[in-house]
């Protein structure tokens, strides 16, 4: 699986790409130990113009590359938290409809297509606006408007799984119906819901960007969203603060998307082959 995917174009750029995400992440705190909140030096410096300042500075003097590190742990942290509890919730609740059947089935799904009549973003914004703006909030809120998708995909594939020998023979050994659709059932269910999750992961990281930019992400971290934000003010004399975040949000969703296709393509060429 893993040669297949280094063997597709997709899968060699998007693994690079969250590569380099990832290590900016982890070395953020030794590259930039100091507060990314703090002033770091003059105000509206250029980029290229101070070796200590590589990308320049903002209106208050606090440096870019540091707030661009430390914004791509926020965004991945936010991104894989997001899509791992929408997946969860998604995964299990799909799995209980489609193996219960009847009220239940359709109580569970009436249930998704309320949620699905909002749009997510509203949902979201909505949520963060009641809870108030914090990593947990954000991260609960993009969840609560991403678990529709997955729910109906486990849905569908339950429905053509809970008829097969191994589950028949899980009930005649006795086995709880609960114990049956989550043990037996789910794992089987699990593989095309999972590739949902490059799709959320993205949507994710565009979500909690716009939410920084409305001002409602966490005001305690530098996020690109709030970066991009930043640099409205300044838009015509430092375009730069926007422009430099707004890449690297760009490059982080690209990214994303790049691995997911190239994750497919590695899974339809295993398929082919078996």
């Amino acid at each position: 699986m893993t040669r297949r995917l280094f063997s597709t174009p997709e899968g060699i750029a998007g693994t690079a790409i969250l590569a380099l995400l990832a290590l900016a992440a982890l070395a953020a705190p030794m590259l930039f130990p100091r507060d990314p909140l703090s002033i770091a030096g003059p105000s509206l410096l250029p980029p290229f113009h101070d070796p200590a300042h590589i990308l320049g500075t903002d209106r208050l003097g606090r440096d870019v590359l540091a707030g661009l590190f430390h914004g791509a742990r926020v965004s991945l942290a936010v991104g894989i938290a997001a899509a791992a509890a929408a997946l969860f919730v998604g995964a299990v609740v799909g799995t209980i409809a489609g193996f219960a059947g009847g009220f239940v089935d359709e109580a569970l799904m009436r249930v998704a297509e309320a949620f699905q009549i909002v749009p997510g973003f509203l949902l979201t914004l909505a949520f963060v606006s009641i809870a108030g703006p914090s990593l947990p909030v954000v991260v609960a809120a993009i969840a609560l408007g991403a678990w529709t998708g997955p729910a109906r995909v486990a849905r569908a594939e339950v429905l053509s799984i809970r008829e097969r020998d191994h589950v028949a023979a899980s009930r005649v050994v006795g086995m709880h119906p609960l114990e049956i659709a989550l043990r037996e059932v789910m794992p089987n269910a699990l593989p095309p819901v999972m590739a949902l999750s490059s799709v959320i992961v993205a949507g994710a990281v565009l979500t909690e960007a716009a939410l920084s930019f409305l001002g409602l992400g966490d005001p305690n971290r530098v996020t690109w969203g709030a970066m991009i934000a930043e640099g409205r003010a300044v838009l015509r004399s430092a375009p730069y603060l926007s422009i430099i975040p707004g890449i690297a949000l760009v490059v982080a969703v690209v990214g994303v998307y790049l691995f997911g296709e190239g994750v497919v393509e590695a899974s339809a060429s295993r398929r082919r082959y078996q």
